[in-house]
């Protein structure tokens, strides 16, 4: 009896993996022609089929499209309820059809400063402008006030978020007509946002009320914000009085070493303290690895790197061989799969990484031979950085072999 490989979005909650070799264990593998009966008595509601005899559960349920829970007795309402967006994330259904049992018809999109496939990830630390983390030196401006006959330094370097004292923020003076305040973080990191605030003098509001932001990755070539597909620059709205702080993100977010701000209107003064949103680029971008696809359906991962124990071929000809670089997400054509040569639990599908990868996660899909849907229902993963000595993936808490089900054929 043929295996095949089934849709299951299974991302395990144990730690990830940095591993070299992968490989797949499937545990218990059908042939599905309908509802039948895998249960002495079926559990199952709304159609499900049972289970038995997979891991510790007694039972488990392969639900029918549109139910969900244990027992499939819980309605789906579509890929956006409940919504698998995170951090105020919106999301937008694109389509309803499905991959096994996971909605792909959807997208999340995400409030500026997360991103991820669910906007999980997080880009929105304080860079240290108010509490020191960025020190004095880092802080340019294209001029300094000397306020009052001279006696008074409005520097950039006081230019930070709830600053105290009589003076206590950056203030251009009087007669530059461009002024801007900059900030040189060191290294390209990544920006998300900033926060703004004005100040006080003599008793008058001085603050920002709209400004620009341009960025730079050596400090002579500068290029001025502009949001998604737009052709005109970002104008930012900004302070409305002296004291409350205003914050706006950048959407898309930028990447630079050199952060300035350009003031376009101000009240009485160019006056600004000031702190900025973001995390290093370096951070970002290995968490961001860890949600990527690492190449099985874009074919990144050759047919080389692919290896089963047999395969399987419909009617014993080779033309209808269902070879193990066969097992790419979403494959077209009439073998479009892996499948075992036979359906026990001796089988396996190995990739080699090639390097040490971090993994964290899997998608599974199954196929349909002449007709006949087909997949894999249950399956452990091992790893290895031989391909000789192997681990299997155990579960947090009990230890023991962690079994990865698949609910919806």
């Amino acid at each position: 009896m043929k295996i095949r490989t089934s849709s299951s979005s299974s991302s395990s909650s144990s730690p990830a993996l940095n591993i070299s070799y992968l490989l797949l264990i499937y545990c218990c593998c059908w042939t599905y022609w309908g509802n039948g009966e895998y249960c002495e008595v079926n559990l199952c509601h709304n159609g499900g089929t049972c289970v038995t005899g997979v891991g510790d559960e007694p039972f488990f349920c392969i639900c029918a499209e549109g139910f969900a829970g244990d027992t499939c007795n819980a309605t789906e309402n579509g890929p956006c309820s409940p919504s698998p967006c995170k951090n105020d994330g919106e999301c937008e259904v694109i389509s309803n059809s499905r991959r096994g049992d996971v909605f792909n018809g959807y997208v999340c999109r995400c409030s500026p400063g997360f991103e991820g496939v669910h906007c999980q990830i997080s880009c929105i630390s304080l860079l240290g402008m108010e509490g020191g983390g960025i020190v004095e030196s880092q802080i340019s401006a294209s001029s300094v006030d000397f306020g009052i006959l001279g006696l008074q330094r409005w520097g950039p370097e006081l230019a930070r978020l709830n600053n105290q004292g009589m003076v206590n923020a950056w203030s251009s003076a009087s007669h530059d007509k461009n002024p801007w305040i900059e900030v040189d973080l060191q290294k390209k990191m990544r920006l998300t946002g900033i926060i703004t605030q004005g100040a006080s003098r003599m008793g008058m509001a001085e603050f920002i009320k709209a400004f620009k932001v341009a960025s730079s990755f050596d400090g002579k070539v500068y290029a001025v914000h502009r949001a998604e597909g737009q052709r005109k620059d970002k104008v930012f709205v900004g302070n409305t009085d002296n004291d409350s702080t205003k914050t706006n993100l950048f959407d898309p977010p930028i990447v630079a070493q050199y952060i300035r701000i350009i003031p376009v209107v101000c009240r009485k003064a160019c006056t600004l303290r000031m702190e900025l949103i973001g995390c290093e680029l370096n951070v970002f971008s290995n968490a961001i690895g860890c949600v990527d696809p690492l190449g099985m359906k874009s074919r990144l991962i050759s047919d080389s790197q692919l290896s089963a124990t047999s395969a399987f071929r419909t009617w014993g000809i080779d033309a209808f061989t269902w070879l193990p670089h066969y097992a790419r997400l979403d494959k077209q054509g009439k073998t479009n799969a892996w499948s075992a040569a036979s359906n026990n639990r001796t089988e396996w599908l190995q990739l080699d990484l090639e390097k040490p990868k971090r993994i964290t996660g899997i998608i599974t899909q199954g196929a349909k031979d002449f007709g006949v849907v087909q997949f894999v229902s249950a399956f452990k993963i091992a790893y290895s950085d031989d391909g000789q000595t192997w681990t299997v993936v155990k579960e947090q808490i009990s230890r023991t072999d962690k079994v990865n089900k698949y609910l919806q054929p």
